[in-house]
């Protein structure tokens, strides 16, 4: 049995959680999310603010999506009370982030400077200008534009320049030496 998948799910005040035709709807202080579900695979149950989720069968699917659908739920009712952040660390000479309207400024030691559009849902924070806080409802959405994010400059193992996760060790090398 998936221990992931048999734990209750405790739908705090201010969250309302809905199961209609195979579609998880939850709304809350920071936003609206759904999802669709295999109503085929998994029951959805809803009693006095516990939400649980049960596999009508023991096949290898059902088993895999037991716990996956426990967690996509418990993701959005978190997401949609306290919210989902990353943070990144800009590390370099003349690197710097800075936000113009809907869009998050970055000179990254290119020629010109990138510009990456902000989507509706999260919001971007920039803290200085090399500390950028990416927050949302959606955990998926903001790993998603975090990776994004850091992929337009990941770091380098020799100088450590480039965006990074704040929690994220760079490995270093050691550069040439001079052999004679």
């Amino acid at each position: 049995m998936s221990r992931i998948g048999r734990m209750p799910i405790e739908i705090p005040d201010g969250v309302t959680l809905k199961v209609e035709d195979s579609r998880i709807t939850v709304k809350g202080a920071k936003g609206e999310l759904s999802q669709d579900y295999l109503d085929s695979i998994v029951s959805i149950n809803l009693e006095d603010k516990v939400c649980t989720v049960e596999r009508k069968d023991e096949s290898k699917q059902a088993k895999a999506m037991h716990g996956l659908y426990r967690k996509l739920i418990h993701n959005m009712v978190v997401g949609v009370s306290e919210g989902f952040s990353k943070v990144l660390l800009v590390n370099g000479v003349g690197y710097r982030a800075e936000l113009r309207g809907e869009a998050l400024v970055l000179n990254l030691g290119y020629s010109n400077p990138i510009e990456y559009p902000i989507p509706d849902g999260i919001t971007v924070t920039v803290e200085g200008n090399n500390r950028i806080i990416v927050s949302g409802a959606d955990r998926q959405q903001v790993g998603q534009i975090s990776a994004e994010i850091r992929g337009l400059r990941p770091p380098e193992p020799y100088k450590g320049k480039g965006i990074r996760y704040e929690n994220e060790y760079v490995r270093r090398k050691i550069g040439k030496t001079g052999i004679k």
